[in-house]
């Protein structure tokens, strides 16, 4: 091989890790902003999975808690 093409591989080499460089920055960038999300998601929606939750246990048991409080 000749110098000139030693010199354009490792140049086209040093290009392709650069661009390595910013895509990983990129998803670092991302990955990131998943997170985040996801932990402001989580607080909003394990409030919402006990309200569900006890509004089905209050309306499978409540008759009957009702009734085992009041009906004595």
């Amino acid at each position: 091989m000749n110098d000139d093409r030693i010199v354009k591989l490792l140049e086209e080499i040093r290009d392709l890790q650069r661009q390595h460089v910013e895509n990983y920055k990129s998803a670092l960038t991302n990955q990131q902003e998943s997170i985040a999300l996801q932990k402001r998601y989580s607080r909003r929606t394990i409030p919402v999975i006990i309200g569900v939750l006890l509004f089905l246990l209050l309306t499978v048991y409540g008759p009957w808690i009702w009734h085992w409080l009041f009906a004595r």
